[in-house]
């Protein structure tokens, strides 16, 4: 019987979803949280693990010989050092377009909040107004039928560029053009490639050229704090960047800095590069920053999704014929 440790299962299913399709494979162990001082005593028996975040490297790696498989819960696999995985006969194979259409909608609700700032409307309706000792609010001390102090912005004409022409990428492409937004990619894919109606543009352009800049892009060695001082020194004044990727991708005193002098009008993140953020986090203290806490892929319907294709995963890794291998 093999023996299957999943050592951060918590953000996975709380206990609104079912472990049982793993029993048909071997004994299951869930662990909601695994610090690293305990990969090793609890995975150590582990013919298979399952993780999303706890980081495996060369160290991990010797001390697990009985590991053959991870399952990675999760598209991305930055926790994992794959050439130690390889070297160790450990098969690693991720979980892709699970959350496509999640994350893209997560995206344009970001963008959405800046342009319409449903948020601090609904905030200000029930907040009493300063000089009212009674409980009337924001809108019903108004002398018109309506109130605003913040504009409202509509995304027609306006050039939006995704950054990244994955899955997700596209898709938000697919939401925004029905809005009549002009929409860009920048992607190493020709012209012909995409879809009538986006334009392939580069990076540089992008920032410098466009309402928003969308981040889709998977975290490498070589795009680590791409957007960084010398990007958002030539950006248009003004800009909105929104990151539904990863936070690695910015440098987080940089962001802070172009929002406290305006280069950035507002930043729309549902990653940092330290999750949870420390107190001190940079962007935590920064203007017109909107920052939700990494749940854009966390639908109930997403999450039964990776279970379900990490089930397939493991089964075509026992017929010999693995999928989805990262490494």
């Amino acid at each position: 019987m093999l023996n299957i440790v999943f050592l951060d299962s918590h953000a996975l299913n709380p206990g609104d979803l079912s472990w049982e399709a793993f029993s048909r494979f071997g004994r299951l162990t869930t662990y909601p949280r695994t610090p690293s001082h305990l990969i090793i005593s609890r995975a150590h028996e582990a013919d298979v693990i399952i993780t999303n975040k706890v980081h495996f490297g060369e160290a991990e790696f010797q001390q697990l010989p009985r590991l053959r498989l991870i399952l990675e819960a999760a598209t991305g696999y930055d926790n994992i050092d794959l050439a130690a995985a390889r070297a160790h006969g450990v098969t690693v194979c991720n979980v892709p377009a699970y959350s496509t259409l999640a994350v893209a909608q997560h995206a344009m609700a970001l963008l959405l909040e800046v342009c319409n700032q449903v948020g601090h409307y609904t905030r200000q309706v029930s907040i009493p107004a300063a000089d009212d000792d009674s409980a009337s609010s924001y809108w019903a001390t108004s002398p018109d039928f309506c109130r605003w102090d913040r504009p409202i912005v509509e995304l027609t004409g306006k050039r939006i560029a995704i950054v990244g022409w994955g899955n997700i990428g596209s898709k938000l492409a697919q939401l925004l053009l029905p809005l009549e937004a002009k929409v860009a990619a920048v992607t190493s894919k020709p012209q012909n490639a995409l879809p009538d109606g986006v334009e392939k543009i580069g990076l540089e352009e992008a920032f410098a050229t466009s309402f928003a800049v969308s981040l889709h892009c998977p975290l490498t060695p070589t795009n680590r704090q791409f957007v960084n001082r010398d990007l958002l020194a030539h950006s248009r004044r003004g800009l909105v960047l929104v990151n539904t990727a990863r936070g690695g991708l910015i440098n987080d005193a940089d962001v802070a800095a172009a929002l406290a002098d305006g280069r950035l009008s507002a930043y729309c993140t549902d990653v940092l590069s330290q999750e949870p953020p420390a107190p001190g986090h940079p962007l935590l203290h920064a203007p017109n920053v909107f920052i939700t806490p990494h749940i854009a892929w966390a639908s109930q319907d997403a999450r039964q999704r990776i279970i379900d294709i990490m089930v397939k995963n493991f089964q075509a890794f026992l017929d010999g014929q693995p999928t989805n291998v990262v490494n």
